[in-house]
């Protein structure tokens, strides 16, 4: 049985007083110790995040990673960088990543190779664009992007990453796509994973949906065979938001 992942992206929100404010306003609440719940915020809100959560279960992860261990890379930020401080996960290929920055798949592919071996879990971001999915063609881009980003990745490996599928059309546009749409996103997704490698790694990774995600649809997500759970934007700035979010995906 997969353990049910919340994966809260801020995107780039919240000073670093913010996220101490919101850590402080977390630890009064009680979350669903059934569901693992991950916050990813910007680097500079790590540290705090770290500190104040340390003695709970949150997972806290980054928003990215540059694939190289170090050297003249002016303004990047290394997986082992992350690690030394107490990261667990990092996004890697944001459909804003890929639109806004040019992130190619071999990218991808590198960073997650880095933060692998880091000693961390990457979360690879798959998704296809509204004109890909109105000509019929998203299944197969969505399917070539696994298999990049996976390229090289050892079984051991790839059964314990989180794949995260975000149709960039539901990405701040308020549009989602229904609960069933996502699951047959999220299967095509694990029939890809199995072609890779073989059923039990398949059925080990964990594949959330990023969409406009919000409490009150969560439960509908969570109730299709291969959802795992949801990376959520907006609605996990809120502490309440974030706290129903984590304990509508209990199974």
């Amino acid at each position: 049985m997969r353990t049910p992942l919340i994966a809260g992206n801020w995107k780039m929100n919240m000073t670093v007083s913010e996220a101490g404010a919101f850590a402080d306003e977390l630890l009064k609440n009680t979350l669903n110790e059934s569901v693992e719940a991950a916050i990813c915020a910007p680097f500079i809100d790590l540290p705090v995040l770290i500190e104040k959560l340390k003695e709970t279960n949150i997972k806290i992860g980054a928003q990215n990673v540059y694939y190289e261990q170090s050297g003249a890379f002016t303004g990047e930020i290394s997986a082992p960088m992350l690690k030394d401080l107490g990261a667990h996960y990092v996004i890697a290929g944001h459909s804003e990543r890929r639109e806004l920055f040019g992130e190619s798949d071999s990218d991808v592919n590198k960073k997650a190779h880095a933060v692998i071996e880091a000693g961390m879990v990457p979360i690879i971001c798959v998704g296809e664009t509204e004109e890909e999915r109105d000509s019929g063609r998203h299944t197969a881009k969505v399917a070539g992007q696994v298999k990049a980003a996976l390229e090289g990745i050892a079984a051991e490996a790839a059964g314990e990453l989180v794949i995260a599928y975000e149709p960039i059309w539901a990405i701040g546009t308020g549009k989602s796509a229904t609960s069933d749409d996502a699951n047959a996103m999220c299967t095509s997704i694990r029939t890809e994973v199995e072609k890779l490698y073989d059923k039990g790694i398949a059925d080990s990774v964990r594949i959330l949906y990023g969409g406009s995600v919000k409490p009150a649809t969560i439960e509908d997500l969570m109730s299709k065979s291969d959802v795992d759970g949801a990376l959520v934007g907006g609605a996990s700035l809120k502490t309440d938001d974030y706290t129903a979010l984590v304990s509508g995906a209990a199974r």
